[in-house]
């Protein structure tokens, strides 16, 4: 059974205002009951306003995530969806939550969204920030029923199909930033986290995660914002204010993720790496590589097939592996 506080966002998330007393009524509960409830959103981080003697509403309406509109969009546009979705109201992490759940069968998968994420991870222990109704957050776990040879290269591939779901929406710009950031210019859309779960010789169990932005409050890119994270932005500015719907926009990635893992199974990396070269947004930049207390600087030149940063420094290439570096812009005059 769906809890009352569920029921009562489903029911605010027209932006409308609502008395009290209605609310109670539909709900089923007493008019101090819906006052609790409206407490304990408020202390999920969600904002309710009061209005005194007339009732509660949301600042704006929202699309809250449904597993049941995900399904029908995709089945509209004939996207292929092997797994029904399930949407979680809050949860600390959908990736911590898929990797310690039994991994599914080969070709089984399954895809958890989350209305509130609490804990959500990004790489390198990093926290992503998805404020209520401001981004759309989900993890796919995935079994290979045997051990990809270039697995390492996967979140690479999973960009370029989130890039393909993003085109279907309208969005052109959207660029890749190795490892696993979404970026549009220099500002980041999105990230990837992928994690592995395997036993030698045997099937190789992956989770995949998304974060997205879509309509960032300017006190939420307030706090993201700083002088060592790259400038963020949103689905909304990648097209000019024109934002689709939350479960068109999850069907669109997810789906093209799903694929890519299809994909990715019987092909490896090899099929995406033109496609990955294409979209690489430091493709001939001058970077620096941090890694530990320790960076170099150098000029980006790709990846190799099994997913590496290629960076040239003094006429050699040397290869960097995503799990122990992360990529800055590098200081000016920096030579390769």
């Amino acid at each position: 059974m769906i809890p009352t506080r569920q029921r009562l966002l489903a029911m605010l998330a027209d932006g409308a205002l609502h008395s009290g007393a209605r609310l109670a009524a539909e709900l089923g509960v007493t008019r101090a009951a819906i006052w609790k409830h409206v407490a304990e959103l408020r202390a999920l981080g969600i904002e309710v306003t009061s209005v005194a003697r007339r009732g509660y509403q949301l600042p704006a309406p929202i699309e809250l995530i449904d597993a049941a509109r995900i399904r029908a969009v995709a089945a509209a546009e004939g996207w292929s969806l092997p797994c029904d979705p399930e949407v979680l109201f809050e949860i600390d992490s959908t990736n911590e939550f898929l990797y310690a759940a039994p991994p599914p069968p080969p070709r089984q998968p399954r895809l958890v969204f989350a209305e509130l994420q609490r804990a959500g991870r990004g790489r390198r222990g990093r926290s992503w920030h998805a404020p209520f109704g401001s981004g759309l957050t989900f993890s796919i776990g995935w079994t290979f029923a045997e051990m990809p040879a270039d697995l390492s290269a996967l979140s690479l591939a999973m960009g370029v199909q989130v890039v393909s779901g993003l085109r279907r929406l309208g969005v052109r710009q959207a660029r890749l930033k190795w490892p696993n950031d979404l970026v549009v210019g220099q500002r980041k859309l999105g990230g990837l986290l992928t994690q592995l779960r395997s036993e030698g010789g045997g099937p190789a169990y992956v989770v995949v995660g998304l974060g997205l932005n879509l309509d960032l409050p300017q006190a939420v890119r307030r706090a993201i914002d700083s002088p060592e994270a790259a400038p963020v932005c949103d689905l909304r500015e990648a097209l000019d204010g024109v934002l689709p719907g939350r479960n068109r926009t999850a069907a669109s990635v997810a789906t093209a993720m799903l694929d890519g893992l299809a994909s990715f199974a019987a092909g490896g990396f090899a099929p995406f790496a033109g496609e990955w070269q294409a979209l690489d947004s430091l493709q001939g930049a001058a970077v620096r590589v941090v890694q530990g207390d320790s960076s170099v600087e150098g000029i980006a030149r790709g990846v190799d097939p099994d997913g590496a940063l290629r960076l040239e420094r003094a006429g050699r290439i040397e290869k960097f592996f995503s799990g122990d570096v992360s990529v800055r812009p590098a200081h000016a005059g920096c030579a390769p």
